[in-house]
């Protein structure tokens, strides 16, 4: 038996890659986006210089209490993701020309994507864990920028960095440092390490 049968796996999040890193690695849940005023939260956080370390955590928690107060049978995961560039924080491109700006900007440099989850049960958080991959882009050229929102179209809007790195969206790169799955939103190799602990898996 691969997964027990309680407690109840909830993932608060929307992400489809989040969401594939669990079907993939055989487990069973539910996904449930949680109602989360994310800008909010980014904003008051940077108006009271909180790290972006402690708002990736602060969101990720919302998320999860959120969908825990309707389910608190549940073992509720919640995830959220920065992208940090010289100090800079940025989101998710609202269209492909943001996405560009975004991208030139990021061109030749390298940035952090502060990774957060948190698990929830019983009302209180039962587990939290923080992921720094760094990420360096190399120096493509524009012809090869172009070339690439044309092939990804609204694709990139999907994620903060305006790039999916499952994808095409590996090419931008020269560097990674970091584990795959928290680049890709959820560090899976210590979640499934907690869900062991708590009986959720066998060990």
């Amino acid at each position: 038996m691969m997964q027990a049968d309680m407690p109840r796996l909830v993932l608060a999040s929307a992400s489809m890659a989040r969401r594939a890193l669990l079907d993939a690695a055989g487990l069973r849940f539910e996904a449930l986006p949680a109602a989360v005023d994310e800008a909010a939260i980014k904003q008051a956080a940077q108006a009271e210089d909180i790290p972006a370390a402690d708002t990736a955590m602060m969101l990720a928690d919302a998320k999860a209490e959120r969908i825990a107060r309707r389910d608190p049978e549940a073992l509720v995961i919640g995830c959220d993701q920065l992208l940090v560039c010289d100090g800079r924080w940025y989101d998710k491109p609202p269209d492909i020309s943001a996405a560009r700006t975004q991208l030139l900007e990021l061109r030749g440099r390298t940035h952090d994507l502060v990774t957060a989850v948190v698990c929830h049960r019983h009302g209180a958080r039962v587990w939290q864990h923080l992921a720094r991959p760094r990420m360096t882009m190399r120096q493509f050229s524009d012809a090869f920028l172009d070339a690439y929102l044309t092939a990804e179209g609204d694709r990139v809007l999907g994620s903060v960095g305006a790039y999916r790195l499952e994808g095409p969206g590996v090419q931008l790169f020269a560097r990674i440092q970091g584990d795959q799955a928290a680049i890709l939103g959820l560090p899976l190799m210590e979640l499934l390490g907690f869900l062991r602990q708590h009986g959720v898996l066998p060990d």
